[in-house]
C-alpha cells in the first residue's frame, strides 16, 4: 500500500469513529436521511459507494446489485478510488460520502466517478462547508486533533465548478446542521432553533451539504430501432373511423 493510499485509509478510519461521537451521530443523522432521499428514486443496475462500508448510504436504493469499495476493511471492493476496478460506462450510481475531502487529490476521484458512470447515470456527494460555524471551528482547531476537522473542506462553489467541468448538473441538494459544531449534546440542542431556522433564514450557512448530480453527455442522440420506425408508419397508414360508422380505406399504390 502507498504512503498516499495508507494516509487516506487512517483517515477514513478515524472519520469512522467520529461518527460514534455524540456530534458524530448527530450530523450522521442528518446525513443518512438525505442520501436516502437522494437515492431512493435512481434506478438502474449497478451501484457503488466509495469509503465508509460499515455505514450503508445505499440502503434505500432499489438497485439490485449494490456494493462498496474502500481501502478499509468490510468493503466488498478492496481499491484505490483513483484506480477503480470498474469498466467505464458500467454504473448507473455513485455515493461518495465525505470521500473528496478525505482524499489528497479529490479532483482525479470525481474524474474517476465521471468515467465508470453511464450517461445520465448519477453521483451523490456529502461534505462539510467551509462556509458555516463547522467551518469556522475548523480554521480554530489544531490539525491533529483528528476527524474531521483535519480533512480539506471544499465549498460548494468549488464542487459545482469541478461538476461543470465534468459536463455534471446539479438536480438536487440540500445544507443541514446549522448548529454549532459543539461536543456537549446538552449545549447543542439549545441551539435546535437553528436546525429549524436555518433552511429558511441562512440556508446556505449550513454545516453539511449533500449533492446530486447527473451526468450529460453532450451530443448524444437517442437512435430509433428501424422496427420503430417501421411500426409508427404502418399505424399512420391505418384505417380512420368516419362519422358515419364507414371506415376510409387505405389507398395501395400500385
Amino acid at each position: 500500500m502507498s504512503e498516499a493510499a495508507a494516509k487516506y485509509n487512517g483517515e477514513r478510519a478515524s472519520f469512522s469513529q467520529w461518527c460514534t461521537t455524540p456530534l458524530g451521530r448527530y450530523a450522521l443523522d442528518w446525513e443518512r436521511d438525505q442520501f436516502d432521499n437522494a437515492v431512493e428514486d435512481v434506478f438502474g443496475f449497478r451501484a457503488m459507494q466509495v469509503g465508509l462500508p460499515e455505514l450503508d448510504f445505499l440502503r434505500r436504493n432499489r438497485i439490485s446489485h449494490r456494493f462498496s469499495l474502500a481501502l478499509e476493511a468490510g468493503a466488498a471492493v478492496a481499491a484505490d478510488p483513483l484506480q477503480l476496478p470498474v469498466a467505464s460506462q458500467s454504473l448507473d450510481l455513485v455515493a461518495l460520502p465525505h470521500a473528496l475531502e478525505s482524499h489528497l487529490d479529490p479532483h482525479a476521484l470525481l474524474r474517476e466517478a465521471e468515467r465508470v458512470l453511464r450517461p445520465e447515470g448519477q453521483v451523490v456527494i456529502s461534505g462539510f462547508n467551509n462556509a458555516s460555524l463547522w467551518g469556522l471551528r475548523r480554521w480554530f482547531t489544531r490539525r491533529d486533533a483528528g476527524s474531521p476537522w483535519d480533512a480539506r473542506f471544499i465549498g460548494l462553489l468549488r464542487l459545482k465548478d469541478w461538476l461543470q467541468l465534468l459536463s455534471f448538473e446539479l438536480n438536487g441538494g440540500r445544507f443541514g446542521c446549522y448548529a454549532p459544531p459543539l461536543a456537549n449534546p446538552v449545549w447543542r440542542e439549545r441551539f435546535g432553533f437553528m436546525d429549524r431556522a436555518g433552511p429558511r433564514w441562512w440556508p446556505i450557512l449550513g454545516g453539511m451539504y449533500v449533492v446530486r448530480a447527473v451526468k450529460r453527455v453532450h451530443g448524444m442522440r437517442v437512435i430509433t430501432p428501424a422496427w420503430r420506425k417501421e411500426r409508427a408508419r404502418r399505424r399512420a397508414l391505418a384505417a380512420m373511423p368516419q362519422k358515419n360508422g364507414h371506415v376510409a380505406q387505405r389507398r395501395h399504390e400500385r
